[in-house]
């Protein structure tokens, strides 16, 4: 009887050497052959990594998985501690009952009416910025003048948090993402400027509420300490992967001009369009489940306390639920994608994500028509070998 063998983890963390957004070739032979299969975690720690489309959807929404942190072992090469419990406010750390306390409260602070609301300045943001874009010296980085200020000014405007303060509160939010070389010291170190910085805007907010979510939130049950960690856990989330997405979404459609031309001759609705380019670009390579019990998944049983990691990437690029999956096709039906995960921890700012997504990638394209990488494709420096997909820079030039 010969015995399985173990999957390293980097291979969730690597791309096809012939193109920016296509997965390993292991990656994809591993799918068709075991879309759950044993891997060996940086820690030794000997669990699954569920890669199919529907085995990753199946531990996404069984009960019998936790998101607790510190039930969990992390597949990210080099990190091999084990991870704290969830401080207090960062409810995605969490399962219910405290979990379901946290999603309740914020529940009616992020539906799709209130989040509508924001169309009008989520609009306004996006003009200034292709102004300030065109009065800018080519070539233009992005991610500086676009990509990262229009989901900060919008989730600052959200929560209450002056904009002024964006390059002080977005270093920290940069410290908090977990990638190879970051120890739990400088993670905690980042938390907590973060919590500190919150907290500060929290005190005056009690002696002179405005109207904002965080001047709500002083009104609720939160004790100070998960009310500095919530404002701390939501800015971080506003800021970083809807920035990520408009840059990666860019360079896609830039190298596939096609699709560019796609999105600019028919903008609106840029509903599907914008759900294509999420399956197709990602907000991070993977999540983490731990088995509180025995749970059948694909025929296979994952035992009590193993981790499951799960490649969205490639649950997202499985050919049995989107055809063809490495094109990127606009007029694809892509609804159902796990970009945003699926279940009870299901991410709470999807729709103001999808409004930003919809409002800055056909303006964008509209306002430049030449728009254009300024350096090869192979020189964009796109990580994604962190938690959370990051582009540092995305220098563009166009027709003047």
């Amino acid at each position: 009887m010969t015995t399985e063998p173990f999957t390293k983890p980097e291979l969730l963390f690597q791309r096809s050497p012939e193109h920016p957004f296509h997965l390993p070739p292991e990656l994809v032979r591993l799918r068709e052959e075991r879309p759950l299969a044993r891997m060996t975690y940086p820690d030794g720690h000997e669990g699954w990594l569920a890669t199919g489309y529907d085995e990753a959807r199946a531990v996404l929404a069984h009960p019998g998985f936790s998101n607790r942190y510190e039930l969990l072992h992390m597949p990210i090469p080099g990190v091999t501690e084990p991870v704290p419990p969830a401080p207090p406010g960062d409810f995605l750390g969490m399962d219910a009952p405290e979990h379901t306390r946290f999603r309740r409260l914020l529940a009616g602070k992020f539906t799709t009416r209130r989040i509508g609301l924001l169309a009008e300045r989520v609009r306004e943001v996006t003009a200034e910025r292709l102004e300030a874009m065109a009065r800018h010296d080519s070539p233009v980085d992005l991610m500086e003048v676009y990509a990262r200020p229009i989901p900060a000014l919008v989730i600052c405007d959200l929560l209450g948090v002056p904009y002024h303060d964006h390059e002080r509160f977005q270093h920290y939010a940069n410290g908090v993402v977990l990638r190879e070389g970051t120890t739990q010291e400088d993670q905690a170190a980042a938390l907590t400027a973060l919590h500190e910085y919150v907290g500060e805007l929290v005190l005056a907010k009690r002696a002179n509420p405005t109207d904002d979510v965080l001047s709500e939130l002083t009104t609720s049950d939160l004790t100070d300490e998960e009310l500095f960690g919530l404002g701390g856990f939501l800015l971080f989330a506003g800021l970083h992967t809807t920035a990520s997405v408009i840059g990666m979404a860019t360079f896609a459609l830039l190298i596939n001009p096609d699709q560019l031309a796609a999105l600019r001759d028919h903008p609106d609705p840029a509903d599907g369009a914008v759900e294509e380019l999420l399956r197709y670009t990602g907000i991070g390579p993977c999540t983490v489940r731990g088995a509180l019990e025995d749970v059948e998944i694909g025929g296979r049983t994952i035992k009590a306390s193993e981790s499951v990691a799960i490649s969205i990437d490639a649950a997202n690029r499985d050919p049995a639920k989107f055809p063809d999956p490495d094109a990127l096709d606009l007029r694809r039906k892509a609804t159902g994608h796990l970009t945003f995960i699926h279940g009870v921890h299901q991410c709470l700012g999807q729709h103001l994500a999808r409004i930003e997504l919809r409002t800055a990638l056909p303006a964008l394209v509209n306002r430049f028509p030449g728009l254009r990488l300024a350096v090869p494709a192979a020189e964009v420096p796109m990580r994604t070998d962190s938690s959370i997909y990051e582009v540092d820079r995305l220098p563009l030039t166009w027709d003047r």
